[in-house]
């Protein structure tokens, strides 16, 4: 059924006649989702909106390049993933900061977020993940928060499924040291 509906709605957005009523479907349909999977990632709600917005133009100005030979959620998480890449690359060079596996305006981003309404676990975990290098952020982030299948995420970073599940590996043992070095 899913494929049916995929079908249905790729079908309509090539159709220029229902092209803006199925975009307004699909921004309805994934919207929501792909907010929380770039909040996983950017940290903070209006930078979040930001990107987000970011992704939904992108997608509308490629909707001719939109093949169909993916799922549209894979060819829009892919979109959001390098949306929230390229937002965090101008953050950093705004913070002007050197150091790649350490986010640290990530870390006061998400500390001055009056959106942020995690307790004291869920910010400790936070700070545990904006410590891993950026791929195995956007893995963990996938697997643990989105639940999305190797295969899946295979298809959105281009990556194998060995590569992923060793960073996912990598960035639990990671964030296991850092809780267990902070108790």
């Amino acid at each position: 059924m899913q494929n049916d509906s995929n079908n249905n709605l790729h079908e309509q957005l090539k159709a220029p006649e229902t092209r803006r009523k199925a975009f307004s479907t699909l921004v309805n349909t994934y919207g929501e989702r792909l907010y929380w999977h770039i909040r996983k990632l950017v940290l903070t709600h209006e930078d979040s909106n930001d990107v987000l917005q970011n992704t939904f133009i992108k997608a509308w100005t490629n909707l001719d390049s939109f093949r169909g030979e993916s799922k549209i959620s894979t060819w829009l998480y892919r979109i959001a993933v390098n949306e929230s890449i390229t937002f965090l690359n101008k953050q950093r060079k705004i913070a002007a900061q050197i150091a790649e596996e350490e986010d640290f305006f990530l870390l006061d981003n998400l500390e001055s977020d009056s959106f942020f309404d995690g307790d004291a676990a869920e910010l400790k975990l936070q700070k545990a993940i904006i410590r891993l290098p950026e791929k195995q952020r956007i893995v963990f982030t996938m697997k643990y928060y989105d639940e999305l299948k190797y295969e899946e995420m295979s298809e959105i970073l281009d990556t194998s499924v060995g590569a992923l599940k060793a960073s996912y590996h990598h960035a639990v043992k990671k964030i296991e040291s850092f809780l267990t070095e902070e108790d």
